[in-house]
């Protein structure tokens, strides 16, 4: 097997587009903001880590950093469009881990350790990131064509991950779970979140500039 790529998937960081849910205490623009500085963060990352190639599946348009892959997202529900990106940025004896721009706080390591697993001989068909929030951060699959299943998981729920896993287990797939991470959702998260990015981040510096204090928020 080749390198592993990696597949972001994200949206284009328009207000009203993106991070709907930190509104209010933030605006649209703020909103916006945070987000871009979330894919910043994340693309930045996985440029770093140790992968054969990377891939931004976006939908709108973002520029993706110079030596990557730019793809169109494509589908209609979330599910759809999961499996849509496997499919469109399928190689030939290469493994995919698609990631979302939601976790900023990722670190070259979690993506390193989900190559090296779907890498290495003997090492399991999938390997799955769970969320917090019961969804998943990250999904890796030694065979891409495997995402199919995702069509059948609802995303979004309080069950998706476990869902997802048990999909993945019915297709006969061997997983591995990687570290439990917070998604980017609510304001709540943004704060919490940022605590456990590096101090210099785009993250850190958005959420300190446009998420109000709560002592703004209760006036």
């Amino acid at each position: 097997m080749s390198a592993s790529q990696v597949l972001v998937l994200a949206k284009a960081p328009k207000p009203g587009r993106v991070k709907t849910r930190l509104c209010p205490p933030c605006t649209p623009e703020q909103a916006a903001r945070i987000a871009a500085a979330a894919l910043g963060d994340t693309l930045d990352t996985v440029a770093a880590a140790a992968a054969g190639a990377r891939v931004l599946a976006v939908d709108g348009d973002h520029p993706a950093p110079p030596g990557w892959t730019t793809l169109p997202q494509r589908g209609g529900p979330l599910s759809d469009r999961l499996a849509a990106a496997f499919a469109d940025s399928r190689a030939p004896g290469t493994a995919t881990v698609l990631i979302g721009m939601d976790t900023p706080q990722l670190t070259v390591d979690h993506l390193d350790e989900a190559l090296w697993l779907l890498g290495v001989a003997g090492g399991p068909d999938a390997v799955l990131g769970p969320a917090t929030d019961g969804g998943w951060w990250a999904l890796g699959l030694r065979d891409p064509g495997h995402a199919e299943v995702l069509r059948t998981v609802a995303t979004s729920t309080a069950t998706t991950g476990r869902r997802t896993l048990a999909a993945l287990r019915r297709r006969g797939l061997r997983v591995s779970l990687l570290s439990r991470l917070r998604d980017v959702d609510t304001v709540a998260d943004a704060r919490t979140v940022a605590g456990l990015c590096p101090p210099g981040s785009r993250f850190v510096h958005a959420v300190a500039a446009d998420v109000p204090s709560p002592a703004t928020v209760d006036r």
